[in-house]
């Protein structure tokens, strides 16, 4: 086993709490360090997860021993913090989206390489045991060649539940760019880069209004889309229908299936490590519920310790930050067709990562390629 791989945190808000109880599975994540704008916040997290130091951004880009850097700022600070990580000679593992803008999403990635570091991106939920079984189920040909998928996310809006929800529809929010990545980053995990988009976008409501327990009754402004619909051609070939949408109350959707020349595949909800994964085989009239080849133990944090590992072997990381910009440029390119009337030929493309092995010991992941 490798040595431990010192890790520092940035930003202990709301989804802090999930990254510290899945990074703590693997032993080669030692977290050593959080910072906050807010110190007492930064004090609280740490004293709740036994973080040996509480500091200031400032005082843990200094820190000579932490290796990689956790961003898990809000989506507007992200590029900012990205850079900012970098520069100090640091690996970063960003929460998604990589940042709001193409331009500064390609300064991250020029930045690192000329640096020598390492980015990685949220979401890592590709490498969960539901949707690494169907990368194992399409890799093996039980569905044949790919050639169609559809990709549905269809609610009303995360005002309901979230405790600081203005940053959902501000720039750098909505359903494209918030819950997005889920499914496009597990598409390439399945079928590779894409090709080119046609999308239709919407802003359906100017305002919204909260009703969770924190914020009842406000009246939350909207700056972005809420409702986009796409067609994406895949370089491998298929044709992926996607809707993301905050408008929808209700709904009888998948959320992510793909269709091949010899079956079905019924996949997971993107957004969660498990299954359950389903398969109609051609010819057949009854899907059947398959065994997962690989662990749901594990939660967000296994991209930073895949990062790790790749860091301690010399090999390649998964969750790359390529991925997350050719993400994030498939995302700009739904409201830029819609604008435009017109396909958007994508310039950015990145490798599909590799897939995870099976029978991997509880904590672990592989070593040297």
């Amino acid at each position: 086993m490798a040595a431990k791989v010192k890790v520092g945190v940035i930003g202990c808000g709301y989804i802090f709490q999930a990254y510290m109880k899945g990074c703590g599975v693997f032993d080669i994540l030692d977290i050593v360090a959080c910072a906050d704008i807010d110190m007492s916040r930064a004090r609280a997290r740490a004293a709740e997860f036994n973080i040996p130091r509480a500091c200031t951004v400032e005082e843990l880009l200094a820190d000579p021993e932490i290796q990689i850097v956790i961003n898990l700022t809000v989506p507007l600070a992200h590029a900012e913090v990205n850079l900012a990580i970098i520069e100090a000679g640091k690996h970063v593992y960003s929460e998604k989206p990589l940042a709001v803008s193409r331009e500064d999403g390609a300064k991250i990635i020029s930045a690192a390489r000329t640096r020598g570091v390492m980015v990685g991106c949220a979401p890592d939920t590709f490498l969960g045991g539901g949707l690494q079984t169907c990368r194992k189920l399409i890799d093996d040909g039980w569905i044949g060649r790919p050639i169609a998928a559809t990709a549905f996310l269809a609610t009303h809006g995360p005002e309901s539940w979230h405790p600081n929800v203005y940053f959902y529809y501000q720039q750098g929010g909505g359903p494209v760019l918030d819950m997005a990545p889920y499914y496009l980053t597990a598409l390439i995990s399945l079928l590779g880069p894409v090709r080119r988009i046609a999308a239709s976008t919407g802003m359906s409501f100017p305002e919204r209004i909260a009703t969770s327990k924190e914020l009842y009754g406000k009246r939350i402004p909207v700056e972005v889309s809420t409702h986009a619909s796409a067609v994406l051609d895949f370089v491998s070939g298929p044709i992926v229908t996607m809707i993301m949408s905050f408008d929808v109350w209700g709904h009888h959707l998948p959320r992510l299936e793909v269709h091949g020349t010899d079956g079905s595949l019924s996949c997971p909800d993107p957004n969660v490590f498990g299954g359950p994964v389903s398969l109609l085989r051609a010819g057949s009239k009854e899907w059947d519920t398959m065994a997962l080849s690989h662990t749901v133990e594990v939660q967000r944090g296994i991209g930073p310790a895949d990062m790790a590992y790749a860091l301690c072997y010399g090999r390649p990381h998964r969750a790359t930050g390529e991925m997350a910009y050719h993400v994030l440029d498939i995302m700009h390119a739904f409201d830029e067709s819609s604008k435009t009337g017109r396909h958007v030929e994508l310039t950015s493309t990145c490798a599909r990562p590799a897939a995870l092995p099976m029978g991997l010991l509880y904590g672990t992941l592989d070593g040297a390629a």
